[in-house]
């Protein structure tokens, strides 16, 4: 899958999981995959590997099947087995939570039972800022300030919903049940606003439809074990994951 005609220029961003590199056209992006694990903010750290190698593959797989169904994403081509080529956005410095069932830190929160299907989808916005662990923000807060207008902010939230939409019987189909998930969106340079970063068991809970079992990064942050099994298990429901050669 090597594509040798398009090289990184200069590295702009290091972040927990990936690098993104200027490339030659400056309206496009590099994004390298590696397989370093983070969770609560950074405070436990490790790698599974090729977990890069699949969660690059996957967000492919699933950006192109968001744009099949209208979303537009920032997903141009995939480069090799770590590496997309995407278009160069400014993030907003917002994650969205989309929740299809109580998981995680709403189940800390508000006391229910992991499992619980909510009545309708859920939509959360947290401000991207590691200093502060990411704080839930509302959507008022979000606009004063200044991460987003009024206006972006309920494009964001009807972008996430029909990610949601498109995503959810696509992997129940496959058996996996979608909990919920982490969406980041980006202003193009044209300002129009686009679904960017990733989406792979890095960022969204995948659960076995028939019993219950994990598949996701929750593996990782709750030393269950098997965490690599569990990546390649969800890529293998979506298409044929093949491990890179030994170099």
């Amino acid at each position: 899958m090597a594509d040798k005609t398009i090289q990184p220029v200069k590295i702009l961003y290091s972040g927990k999981a990936k690098q993104v590199y200027a490339a030659p056209d400056k309206d496009l992006v590099i994004i390298h995959y590696r397989d370093d694990a983070t969770a609560f903010n950074g405070e436990k750290r490790g790698r599974i590997e090729d977990k890069g190698i699949i969660n690059n593959k996957l967000s492919a797989r699933f950006f192109r099947l968001l744009e099949e169904a209208g979303v537009p994403t920032h997903f141009v081509s995939l480069l090799n087995d770590r590496q997309m080529l995407c278009k160069n956005v400014a993030i907003i410095p917002l994650e969205v939570i989309v929740r299809n069932v109580v998981a995680g830190s709403l189940a800390k929160r508000t006391g229910q039972a992991e499992g619980v299907e909510l009545p309708e989808p859920m939509v959360e916005l947290t401000y991207k800022d590691d200093a502060q662990g990411d704080p839930l923000v509302t959507e008022e807060e979000a606009v004063s300030m200044g991460a987003a207008s009024k206006e972006e902010v309920e494009r964001i939230r009807q972008m996430a919903l029909r990610v949601n939409e498109v995503l959810r019987p696509f992997a129940l189909e496959r058996k996996l049940r979608l909990i919920d998930f982490k969406l980041e969106f980006g202003r193009a340079g044209d300002g129009k606003i686009i679904l960017a970063d990733e989406i792979s068991p890095d960022t969204c809970r995948f659960w076995d439809a028939e019993t219950g079992e994990k598949l996701d990064k929750d593996r990782f942050r709750r030393d269950l074990g098997n965490v690599k099994e569990a990546y390649i298990e969800v890529w293998n429901r979506i298409g044929d994951y093949q491990p890179a050669p030994a170099v």
